[in-house]
């Protein structure tokens, strides 16, 4: 199979452009409403979403842990599923660092495709971060129905994908959003994939830690943009009995924007 690279220049977002929805294992098995959000959003935005079926894990948990084959194998199949789309977006972070930082190194020393790997890299973006530097979405005009308190969650992928404040900013520019600041708003929260199952008293520490500032911040609901970390802190809140909602950025957005998600949960 031919494989030409997509030339991508700093300009606006096409009207009309084509977007394949990356919905990640996590997301599509206890968040399916986050990945109907995110469509609605882009979908509101002007994109083209279409959603690939054959799609499956990127291989994130193989490679973490140690399984580089099975880990390539599936970063093979994941190229194959989503080549020819110009642009693929995931409400997931951890999953688009590990096309973005991990794919290229999978494959390196097979040209073709290490070069295949770097072009869908090239392509790859956590939802956010497209809305940030793709869409350069304005989101002064959307408000929420009643005014309501949130703090974000900083997860690590995030990091690896050079990503800093871009949800708080778009949280911030949500009308009757009252954005309350974390302590400690950078640190893990404890997840970490199969590190939650490993070393499951120094997780529990950690989320609980994360938990008690996302208490003391006062606010209603807590953001976080990684279905894995969203899991983990909202049972932890369960176990301690802090009334605070964990949802996805997008589930607010589509909210603010009146795009109705009934019968999604």
């Amino acid at each position: 199979m031919a494989h030409e690279p997509i030339v991508k220049v700093n300009v606006p977002l096409p009207k009309g452009a084509k977007v394949a929805l990356f919905v990640t294992c996590l997301t599509d098995q206890f968040y399916p409403r986050v990945g109907v959000a995110a469509t609605k959003i882009l979908e509101k935005l002007g994109c083209r979403v279409e959603f690939p079926r054959d799609q499956t894990c990127c291989g994130q948990p193989f490679f973490n842990n140690g399984f580089a084959d099975e880990a390539r194998e599936l970063a093979r199949r994941m190229i194959e599923v989503f080549w020819g789309y110009e642009y693929v977006v995931t409400p997931s972070g951890s999953c688009a660092a590990m096309v973005r930082e991990h794919f290229p190194r999978l494959f390196e020393g097979e040209a073709l495709w290490e070069e295949r790997a770097n072009t869908l890299a090239s392509r790859t973006f956590e939802f956010v971060e497209f809305l940030e530097k793709e869409v350069r979405v304005d989101l002064s005009k959307w408000k929420l129905p009643a005014a309501r308190a949130v703090t974000y969650h900083y997860t690590c992928h995030q990091r690896g994908l050079g990503m800093t404040d871009e949800a708080v900013r778009l949280l911030r520019a949500i009308g009757n959003v009252e954005f309350r600041p974390m302590e400690k708003a950078e640190q893990c929260c404890g997840f970490g994939g199969t590190f939650a199952v490993k070393y499951p008293a120094v997780s529990g520490a950690i989320v609980e830690d994360k938990v008690k500032c996302i208490a003391a911040s006062g606010a209603e609901t807590v953001i976080c943009n990684d279905a894995g970390c969203a899991m983990n802190i909202s049972g932890m809140c369960h176990r301690e009995g802090k009334a605070v909602g964990v949802t996805h950025i997008a589930e607010v957005i589509a909210e603010a924007m009146g795009l109705g998600l009934d019968g999604w949960s």
